[in-house]
């Protein structure tokens, strides 16, 4: 075998703060070869990202170091230099020329002041020297080639103007603009929807095979692993735990950490069965069953069965009614200000929410589906239409009288760090809703009220005096779950409310709105762009196309019977891993 175009050998990466150091990264050592694809794999804090970066050395230092190891990349095929020992003007040359980086969220890594075309031109003439029109017509050639809608348009155009994966495009098309020999990979996929992320990975799977790039794929998603990587690398606690071929570790796992990775997904287990988490598997309880996609398969309900439960939920109570609902904003106005042109985010619906019922609302970014959600409870104002809940006519009500009813609809936003206030402690955060309704007289009784929801989402009474910054992703989604329990609703929206989260944590944030809506019997419109997930928790599910409905029925039959075309395109998006 030819020698490897990167091989990191026993490389340790510490974090040196003022109580001390903390290892992020404990020597591990891997190859990336040529023509080849290796994810590295694991949740938040396992070590993947910093391992990536470190290969540029990215890392800002101070805090970081790098107390041993080396990180060998191959030059020009020929000469074999240690990236750790480059200088900062020998790391430039290398930068972006010989080895390129997608990084997670291309909004913060594009300039906003900037055009897309100029940011690209700029990565082309800094390492190639070209004429100014030769790297514009360079940057459209890229642009083309990661099948941008009319490139020369888009050249112009700044970052906010284009959509999630048209940045993500022009990220890749950034990276490839100087043929690196390997191209990193950080989540570049991550929150994406299905379809625009299977786009995204036919795309760097193509160039990965005609330019025979080496690639270093960081993900969570073991889904996306199944889809584009010839060998994966699970991380976990800095540690490499297991590495080998895709079908080995899809197949015959070793470690108990890649056994409750393969295990936790949804997409594996038929509704109504606990999700198993990692915990399990590295405490010796849990047991990952192979074969377990055609369980999942298999115990799909019937097209006769799936119909029959579908007569039973419309004999169910409706809690909410909505009639030929529409939501515009204006998109183009004249000089006085006057709308000249809407967007119809929200386009004449109409369909009914049963009480104890989990509704799963799903669709591409764009769709309407956050819109729709907001507006039931009146947090956007609909432009026409009609909403009832328990038989009120929400879009007669004023503000005043919605507040006594805002205690009864709650909702959980997808970003939990900005939907918390960072100088509230979460014990406080947690607190207001019951001060402000009135609902719980005396502080004492307000936080013995605050601990007990705590306890409820899998937190602790101490954790009441912490700030937002001191929590993990998937507990901040815990302390807005308790926060919008506090109230006793009888509706919640979640909206993304796992759509960023490991697969993991995602597992028991499932798990935990299964069991509260167990105990408390509220009713959820459960809205997200991941179609395993709302066909795991959902009893039926509404699937948005451009602001109108495209399907709605049981959960089931949407999902593996579904009678639109767009159904089935976001359902073959779907990664098989």
């Amino acid at each position: 075998m030819a020698s490897p175009l990167l091989q990191i050998e026993n490389l340790q990466v510490d974090f040196i703060t003022g109580i001390g150091a903390t290892t992020a990264v404990k020597e591990i050592s891997f190859t990336v070869h040529r023509g080849e694809i290796v994810a590295i794999v694991g949740e938040s804090g396992s070590g993947k990202s910093v391992t990536s970066l470190s290969i540029l050395q990215l890392l800002p230092s101070p805090p970081a170091r790098y107390t041993s190891g080396s990180i060998l990349f191959s030059v020009d095929g020929n000469k074999t230099v240690d990236l750790l020992t480059q200088t900062p003007e020998e790391l430039r040359n290398i930068r972006g020329n010989e080895v390129a980086m997608i990084f997670q969220e291309p909004m913060t890594s594009l300039n906003p002041v900037f055009t897309c075309g100029d940011q690209v031109m700029e990565a082309i003439r800094q390492h190639q020297r070209l004429p100014k029109a030769e790297a514009r017509q360079k940057t459209i050639e890229l642009f083309e080639m990661v099948k941008l809608p009319d490139p020369a348009r888009l050249f112009h155009r700044y970052p906010h103007q284009l959509s999630g994966g048209q940045k993500q495009r022009v990220m890749i098309a950034m990276a490839m603009s100087c043929h690196p020999a390997l191209l990193i990979c950080d989540e570049p996929t991550t929150a994406l929807d299905v379809t625009v992320q299977k786009t995204i990975l036919q795309l760097i799977r193509s160039l990965q095979q005609t330019e025979q790039m080496g690639v270093v794929f960081i993900t969570h998603d073991l889904g996306v692993v199944a889809e584009v990587a010839d060998r994966a690398i699970v991380m976990y606690k800095g540690s490499i735990v297991e590495q080998g071929a895709i079908h080995e570790l899809f197949n015959n796992p070793q470690h108990p950490y890649t056994k409750g990775l393969l295990a936790c997904r949804p997409v594996l287990h038929p509704k109504g069965k606990r999700l198993p988490v990692v915990s399990d598997f590295l405490e010796g309880r849990g047991e990952l069953a192979m074969g377990s996609m055609q369980l999942a398969v298999s115990n799909s309900r019937p097209a006769s069965e799936a119909a029959q439960l579908q007569t039973e939920n419309c004999q169910l109570p409706t809690l909410i009614k909505v009639r030929h609902l529409s939501v515009h904003f204006p998109s183009k106005r004249n000089f006085l200000g006057k709308p000249l042109d809407h967007v119809k985010a929200v386009n004449d619906l109409s369909f009914e929410v049963y009480k104890g019922e989990t509704l799963g609302l799903v669709g591409e970014s764009g769709c309407g589906k956050t819109t729709l959600g907001r507006t039931l409870l009146r947090l956007i104002e609909p432009t026409s239409g009609k909403i009832w809940y328990e038989g009120i006519d929400l879009t007669a009500r004023k503000r005043d009288d919605l507040k006594q009813m805002r205690k009864d609809i709650q909702i959980v936003f997808q970003d939990p760090y900005s939907s918390l206030n960072p100088r509230l402690t979460i014990g406080n955060a947690i607190a207001e809703p019951l001060k402000v309704h009135g609902l719980i007289e005396g502080r004492q009784q307000r936080k013995d009220k605050v601990v007990e929801l705590l306890e409820k989402v899998d937190l602790k009474a101490e954790h009441f005096n912490r700030y937002p910054h001191e929590f993990s992703g998937g507990q901040r989604q815990r302390i807005v779950i308790a926060r919008a329990l506090a109230l006793h609703p009888s509706f919640i929206v979640c909206d993304e409310s796992v759509s960023a989260l490991d697969v993991s944590v995602q597992a028991q944030v499932l798990n935990l709105l299964n069991d509260l809506k167990k105990e408390f019997g509220f009713t959820i419109i459960f809205i997200s762009h991941d179609l395993s997930v709302v066909r795991y928790i959902s009893d039926r599910i509404m699937v948005m196309n451009k602001g109108m409905i495209e399907e709605i029925g049981d959960a089931e039959q949407v999902y593996f019977h579904p009678a639109k075309a767009y159904t089935q395109q976001l359902i073959a998006a779907i990664p098989k891993g």
